[in-house]
């Protein structure tokens, strides 16, 4: 158990307990069992499993607010609007608010939820088995609010205190990450199949493959270059492969591939502070 998040934050409000949000219930519970957690959704497929995972559940985001001491938000950013007209102006003072939605600035959160302490955070689904890797940025830069939300974080893996500028680039590279080295295990594994290996044995050897160069990468500390020239020798196997990826630009695609989803979250943010200036009108 975690003791800042047990004194400070003794009930805990996940408002969205979609992906994400379930993710962080799972971890939350296997960390902070004296905690109480409340969960809302807007399908009973959500609160079922929400409740599954052992967190109290409503769709009345309202008094799911009014009842916490620390609210985590993660509906989707384009909810949001929705949540603050739910919710209202006067439930959330003194408590400390944590928004997990891709994009949605600071300025934005503190303009729309008044007297809280705001933090913006963006983790990834790895936090089901709690590897996580989550940023976390807030203007408040002396409070016990910072130890209590790290500590809540730090149940789902590592935490990271960062500028918000970089926090769009953290959900193209971290958030979204998951998702496209997924699809380059695939890819991997098709290459197997395609050269005669059983799909089955090439998952888990890539999966082997892509833990221990983790491990190896964290305990050398040096640039990946290295150990890519160590396993290349003249004329061997490794620098046909790499030439292909060289010929079909790969390296080159990844590189885009995090630039556009950064540009992306950037642009949700965006895209949700003129809508909150345009239905709430309190901007």
């Amino acid at each position: 158990m975690l003791i800042t998040v047990d004194r400070v934050a003794k009930t805990i409000a996940v408002i969205g307990a979609g992906k994400i949000g379930s993710a962080i219930i799972k971890s939350l519970n296997e960390c902070c069992r004296e905690v109480r957690i409340i969960a809302t959704g807007r399908r009973n497929e959500t609160l079922e499993n929400a409740r599954s995972l052992g967190a109290e559940v409503t769709k009345d985001n309202r008094e799911a607010v009014r009842s916490a001491d620390l609210v985590i938000l993660s509906v989707k950013p384009h909810h949001f609007p929705v949540v603050i007209k739910q919710v209202g102006s006067n439930a959330w003072g003194g408590k400390i608010v944590v928004s997990v939605m891709a994009g949605i600035k600071l300025a934005t959160l503190e303009s729309v939820i008044p007297n809280a302490e705001v933090y913006r955070a963006m983790t990834n689904v790895n936090a089901l088995v709690r590897k996580a890797s989550t940023a976390i940025a807030t203007l408040n830069s002396n409070s016990e609010g910072r130890l209590v939300v790290e500590d809540l974080f730090k149940c789902l893996g590592n935490v990271y205190w960062v500028p918000e500028e970089y926090l769009d680039i953290w959900t193209g590279l971290v958030g979204s990450g998951p998702a496209f080295i997924a699809e380059i295990i695939d890819a991997l594994v098709l290459g197997a199949v395609a050269s005669g290996m059983p799909r089955d044995i090439a998952y888990k050897a890539i999966l082997d493959v892509l833990e221990g160069t983790a491990v190896l990468l964290k305990n050398v500390d040096s640039h990946p270059a290295v150990i890519r020239d160590e396993v290349t020798t003249p004329a061997g196997t490794t620098i046909r492969g790499l030439m292909v990826m060289e010929e079909e630009g790969v390296k080159s695609a990844l590189m885009k591939t995090v630039e556009a989803a950064y540009k992306r979250s950037a642009e949700i943010g965006n895209e949700i502070d003129l809508r909150i200036r345009k239905e709430l009108n309190i901007l």
